[in-house]
């Protein structure tokens, strides 16, 4: 098992840890642009893509990746929700950010048909509008917005399954004291390679929240972004993530604060299991020197199973302005906690059920930030799935 953790940060269990290159600005990717032109082809070496393993993206990455293959989308939305498909030269499109690497700026250029959920300004939607993405094998582009009008309030999941080598954009347009939460499910099949970057526009004194759930896939690259349309706007981005043998799952986080008195907060836990699993987290948050009154926190935690697992995780805070509430990071990875265990077996527990019980409550502060009740037991009924082939 091979760790890399930047200084500074704190360790939990008897691992060894080294330190990690930091870059010398948390703006590692280049200036955003639609245009994939604008973006060299990546060779591994880069800051934004030497975790990456290059070569299992299936071209995603350098242009060779035909547009082969199909995906299955399906909205269902309560009353009053606007769901559609439009065409490319929509003019809603894009609003929300620019693509930051080639792989988004492929998707964005090669996407035909994107997928429009709108919901208007006031209302409170009683259910979620629930999006299933299942892929049907080949190489798929797409693109997808979410809209909340003025002081609307929603929930969205966007479930992936099935297979595919898909590369995506997601936009997030929240309107004035709107409140989105966004639950994203990566379960793919065990072949699918996923690469998509999520970019959510937080408007005046509204709410954003993310919850991103990743079990499935041979490859998956998230790379949620979050800036800000007015003052007051808070993000609370949340996900967890278990990798499996050979699996190789990155997110890589960015938090532009570049509008004065605006709040993020982050926490994602990741555990891991099985020879090369691998499990990359990319914290970015800039504090522009416009963004007097920021308060932000970002906190990685991994937990290691089994050996021949490795974790790179890797939170970076610039701060271009004394004038702020508080900033702070923290990133943590270890084995099981021995004196968790110690305290169930001593009280009639068997060490499979201990162990089970410790990496439930592990994953539980996260998995309820979902507030679904039936997804929530989905979700723990596939980490005790999980855990049946490490711990049981």
């Amino acid at each position: 098992m091979a760790t890399s953790i930047p200084a500074g940060s704190t360790t939990d269990g008897a691992i060894q840890v080294g330190q990690s290159a930091q870059p010398a600005d948390a703006r590692v990717s280049a200036a955003a642009s639609y245009d994939v032109a604008d973006f060299p082809v990546p060779h591994g070496r880069e800051e934004e893509w030497r975790f990456t393993p290059l070569d299992r993206l299936r071209g995603l990455h350098d242009g060779t990746a035909e547009a082969t293959g199909g995906l299955r989308v399906e909205v269902a939305a309560p009353e009053g929700v606007t769901v559609e498909t439009v065409d490319r030269g929509d003019t809603r499109l894009g609003r929300a950010g620019k693509p930051v690497d080639r792989v988004a700026a492929q998707a964005y250029s090669a996407f035909e048909k994107a997928s429009v959920v709108t919901v208007p300004k006031d209302a409170v939607l009683s259910e979620p509008v629930r999006i299933t993405v299942h892929g049907e094998g080949g190489t798929v582009y797409a693109h997808q917005l979410v809209e909340v009008g003025r002081f609307a309030e929603a929930v969205v999941v966007i479930d992936h399954t099935g297979d595919a080598t898909l590369a995506a954009n997601v936009e997030f347009v929240v309107g004035e004291g709107a409140k989105l939460t966004v639950v994203s499910v990566q379960d793919w099949d065990d072949t699918a390679v996923h690469v998509a970057q999520h970019t959510a526009l937080v408007g005046r004194d509204a709410t954003f929240k993310s919850v991103v759930v990743t079990f499935g896939g041979d490859v998956v690259r998230l790379h949620p972004r979050v800036v800000y349309g007015g003052t007051g706007g808070e993000a609370e981005l949340y996900g967890l993530y278990f990798t499996d043998n050979g699996q190789h799952q990155e997110h890589r986080l960015f938090i532009d604060h570049d509008t004065p008195h605006c709040r993020s907060n982050v926490a994602y836990k990741g555990a891991l299991q099985g020879q090369d699993a691998h499990a990359v987290w990319i914290g970015d948050v800039l504090i522009r020197a416009v963004a007097q009154g920021t308060d932000t926190y970002e906190l990685n935690r991994n937990l290691v199973l089994t050996d021949g697992a490795r974790v790179d995780s890797v939170p970076n805070l610039e701060i271009e302005t004394g004038e702020i509430v508080g900033a702070g990071h923290a990133s943590a990875t270890g084995r099981f906690d021995d004196e968790q265990l110690f305290y169930l077996m001593a009280r009639g527990i068997p060490a499979d059920e201990a162990r089970r019980l410790v990496v439930r409550g592990f994953f539980a502060e996260l998995v309820q930030q979902i507030g679904l009740a039936d997804l929530e037991e989905r979700l723990l009924a596939k980490i005790e799935q999980e855990l049946e082939a490490s711990v049981g």
